[in-house]
């Protein structure tokens, strides 16, 4: 991709012909650079704008009063106009991250819950992440509907040849894996339960005793020791319903309470294409572990670092493209080689005005 203003300017701009007076590109640009300061509303951005330096508006594009030859920054409202009517699928594919080349690739969901109002409900967005922790795109489920029917739109738009697509057990679908495997040339690695009882039952009761292929992995974190047995099982041959399954894997986690020493047992299912010779249990235990890094280090940074679950933007698409903005800021500060994003943040917002210019390459 060419740099963000470029790739900025292939989008539609949404405001009619007349009455125009900010440039499009320039609007968006000044709400990238707020949001990577922390601005978390359309009034913040509107702020960040308004105590914008004359030489900041100007690399960003705002536009000349005829009056001085003075720039003059979008209001807060404008802002909020251009955001909230912006095409959401393609603001999401422009910030993101190009996964072409990658290992894997995790999708998940997340409701922004401070969007719902009234008897709508909170706004859904599905998203993809790599295994190093870059956002690729999202997108906004529809109301009445689920994420299933968005897996294909969302991943649709990429290369994926040889990339290793997650899903949780909600994606365990036939489709999804035709879809991966005959028309993106990807891989797939889904989990498997209960709520899928046949093919869970039939996973079940494979000869487990007989295999051979085993890997052991212990974490501590989050207030708890976890201890996970990965064992794998070739399947080829063994009758299992699913489309180009080569490999299931067996995860049994054992947890352990750190403050309360209460023990619990969890015992899921992994089904991929990936062979034996593609995936040794060790790397399935890897890409399941890539998958879990989503809510770790992108709607829990969301929620912690932004207050996503407690903005109130509810109005057209202003939910999934302020959530965008925030995924863009999360890649720009870990490209950057922040492995903090709370502490990138306040380092960034103490020269509001000068590192993030830099930080998005428009210095």
């Amino acid at each position: 991709m060419g740099p963000l203003p470029e790739r900025l300017a292939t989008l539609v701009d949404p405001r009619c012909r007349r009455g125009k007076r900010h440039p499009f590109v320039a609007v968006l640009l000044i709400a990238c650079s707020a949001v990577v300061t922390g601005a978390t509303s359309f009034a913040a951005i509107g702020e960040w704008a308004a105590d914008a330096p004359q030489d900041v508006l100007a690399r960003l594009g705002a536009r000349t009063a005829t009056v001085f030859s003075a720039r003059v920054p979008p209001s807060g409202a404008t802002l909020r106009r251009v955001v909230v009517r912006t095409c959401p699928g393609g603001l999401a594919d422009l910030l993101g991250h190009d996964p072409a080349g990658g290992d894997t690739l995790a999708v998940d969901g997340k409701s922004a819950r401070g969007s719902r109002h009234g008897t709508r409900p909170a706004a859904h967005l599905l998203a993809a992440m790599t295994g190093t922790g870059l956002a690729v795109t999202q997108l906004r489920v529809p109301d009445k509907t689920n994420e299933i029917t968005c897996f294909a739109a969302l991943l649709e738009p990429f290369d994926l040849h040889g990339v290793t697509v997650t899903g949780d057990a909600l994606h365990t679908q036939r489709e999804h894996a035709r879809f991966l495997v005959d028309v993106k040339k990807a891989h797939y690695a889904f989990t498997v339960k209960r709520n899928q009882k046949n093919l869970y039952e039939q996973l079940r009761a494979l000869p487990w005793q007989e295999a051979a292929a085993k890997f052991y992995d212990r974490t501590t974190g989050h207030g708890r020791t976890e201890t996970r047995v990965v064992t794998a099982l070739t399947v080829t041959d063994l009758g299992v319903d699913f489309p180009h399954a080569a490999q299931v894997a067996r995860v049994v986690r054992h947890r352990t309470d750190t403050k309360t020493g209460r023990r619990s047992r969890e015992t899921v299912y992994v089904i991929t294409d990936l062979t034996s010779r593609q995936a040794s249990p060790e790397r399935l235990a890897n890409i399941l572990r890539a998958h879990w890094l989503i809510e770790n280090r992108l709607h829990f940074v969301r929620d912690t670092s932004f207050r996503e679950d407690a903005s109130k933007i509810h109005t057209g698409h202003g939910p999934e493209n302020m959530a965008t903005l925030r995924s863009f800021a999360i890649n720009q500060l870990r490209t950057a080689g922040h492995t903090n994003i709370a502490a990138g943040l306040r380092k960034i917002a103490r020269r509001p005005y000068e590192r993030p210019l830099e930080l998005l390459g428009l210095s």
